[in-house]
Formats: C-alpha cells, structure tokens, sequence
C-alpha cells in the first residue's frame, strides 16, 4: 500500500511529524535518510516567515541535498498565509502543510494553531487562501476538535477536502487535552469516513509496531505519524516503517550505528546554530538518547547520571563528541559481555 499526496508518491506509510524545537534540519536530515515516510519542517509562522524574522527564515531553509521538501506554515490570516505559500514555493518546497494542531498557548493564544477549530469558517478561509497561492499540493494537520463538546475534525476534514486539501493528519486528542490521556484512536475513524479521495494519517500515541497496527486498525487511516517516540532516535520512523512492510524503511541500527547518527546529528547542530548556542540545543537530544538507554535496560540509574553530567554539562563540543563515543563503545561492549 502506497500513499500519494497529489502526484507525489511517499516511500513509505510511516512520517515524522513536524514538532517545533525538534523537527530541526539536522534531525530531519537523520529522519530522512534513515527513509521516514515524509519529514516536515517545523512550525514556520507566515507572516514571520514574509517579514524575515531569522528563527523563520532559519526553518524554512530548504534540505541541503535536495531531497522532498514539505514546509509546515501557521498563523490566523489568509493574506500572510498565501504570502508564507508563495515563499515555500519560491524556496522549493514540495508540500505545504497548514498547522491547526498546534496546542501550545503561545499559538493558540494568537488564534492560530488548534484555536483555529474553534471558528471553522475562519479556518477555511485560510485553507482555501494557501491552496490558491500554491502550485504545489497543500495537506492540513489538526486534532479532534478544540475540546470535547466540538469534536469538529470530521466536519473540517470534509470542507478542507473540497478545498483542495490533498491529505490530511489528525491527532486523536483535543486541543484541551494537550497531551494527557490516551488518544482516541476510535475518533480519528469518523474523520476517514468524511473522506472521498485523499489520504488520512493518524497521529498520537504511536510509539512501537504493535500501537501502529492497532491505530491503523481503530482509525481506518492510510498511513501514521510518529512524533514523540522519535525523541533521541530521528531514525525512528524508518524502523517502523521497515516493521510494517519490509523493505520499505531501514532495520534497526546497532549501537555502533546509533553512534554514527547521534554524532551526525549533533555536528549537524552545532554547523547550524554555531558551536555555544547548538550546545545547549543539543543538551536535549542527548538527554533523550539516555534516557532511551535507560528504558533499554543498557544503563542503569547511576552510569545514566554519571553519563548526563559528563555529556550535558560539558561546553567543550570535542570533549562531548569524545564522551558520546565512549557512551555508546560502554554499552556495546557491556551488551557484548551479556551475550
């Protein structure tokens, strides 16, 4: 089964959901790479984006080897949100994808983001504003609905359709739940019945193979989005990917590898941001890669707080790239001798 936004065919069933302060060019470059789906940039805001603010200009930077391009635009007006279209297309990308899933309060307090579904009428004018500014296919991502008396998805699903949507991604929760609780599964069902032509991908919760089948049994959809499992591990999705039809992603790496794609990754990071500021940005994602480690059973409590002092509280990016390979050589030869 193969998944087609407009003439684009994707490589695979399983993508990496855009998340802003995550989802950065070097962890998408891993992501990609490692054969994700699709990856997405992060949230890049339209009007920013069109007055040059420079965190924008610095997302919307197209990938290096010009591999598939899908920008993620936001904001609350059509005028800007046409004008943020233009601008992808001009940089080259792909895809655009209209955010109206975003939850965090600094979004949805300048109504854009998941607020959008609190006035659909709104939302479809900036839909059918970003569809008319591009040549290229437009999807939208949301959640159920602004809170659980407006479970609105379906609703907009089907208007956004007949917009000129060409996929959309829907996470199983509403914007009031945040991230707390379970996503319904079950709901993402209904959205996919509102459908005629285009895919839908479901998103939330989708951690393993076992939640990937179960989701794409509850919800019907084409297709899963894998966000948070992929903290310390961009190459994530592929693995899945390869999981639910083999071939089509990657097998999962080895600790040796796992090395070789963390330390990209944070090279990546500190070319990108420069060397004291992509430090302290990849303090995070080394921190996610231990805790990884710990979950895994190859660190325990101790070597995993030992570990973050020596690699989060280093400014000197050699001694911390020396520390990442003593890291992972540690846990291979300790794997090694359980064997």
């Amino acid at each position: 089964m193969s998944i087609s936004i407009g003439d684009i065919k994707l490589r695979n069933r399983v993508l990496l959901a855009p998340m802003s302060g995550v989802s950065d060019r070097p962890f998408r470059e891993i992501a990609d790479g490692c054969k994700a789906g699709l990856v997405v940039t992060e949230m890049v805001a339209s009007r920013e984006l069109a007055e040059e603010r420079a965190d924008m200009v610095r997302r919307a930077e197209p990938p290096k080897d010009g591999t598939l391009f899908a920008m993620q635009l936001a904001g609350r007006e059509p005028h800007w949100m046409a004008e943020g279209a233009r601008i992808a297309q001009d940089l080259g990308a792909n895809i655009i994808d209209i955010n109206m899933g975003c939850p965090a309060r600094q979004v949805t307090g300048g109504y854009s983001g998941s607020a959008l579904m609190r006035d659909l009428d709104h939302a479809m004018t900036l839909i059918e504003a970003t569809v008319a500014a591009a040549r290229v296919p437009v999807t939208l991502k949301m959640r159920l609905g602004w809170d659980d008396r407006t479970m609105n998805a379906p609703e907009l699903a089907r208007r956004a359709e007949a917009a000129g949507i060409r996929m959309i991604t829907v996470h199983g929760r509403t914007r009031c739940q945040f991230y707390k609780g379970r996503a319904n599964w079950n709901a993402i069902a209904e959205v996919k019945r509102s459908l005629k032509t285009i895919p839908l991908i479901a998103n939330g919760d989708v951690a393993s193979i076992a939640d990937i089948r179960k989701i794409l049994a509850a919800s019907r959809a084409d297709g899963v989005m894998i966000g948070r499992a992929s903290y310390g591990r961009p190459w994530w999705p592929g693995v899945l990917a390869h999981l639910l039809d083999p071939g089509s992603g990657i097998a999962e790496p080895d600790l040796m590898r796992e090395m070789e794609l963390v330390d990209c990754q944070h090279q990546s990071m500190l070319a990108l941001y420069g060397h004291e500021h992509g430090n302290r940005i990849a303090r995070k994602h080394l921190g996610w890669v231990l805790a990884r480690k710990s979950e895994q059973g190859l660190l325990s409590g101790e070597a995993a707080a030992a570990w973050r002092l020596r690699l989060l509280g280093e400014s000197d990016n050699g001694r911390v790239r020396l520390a990442l390979r003593d890291l992972f050589i540690s846990m291979a030869d300790s794997e090694r001798q359980a064997a």
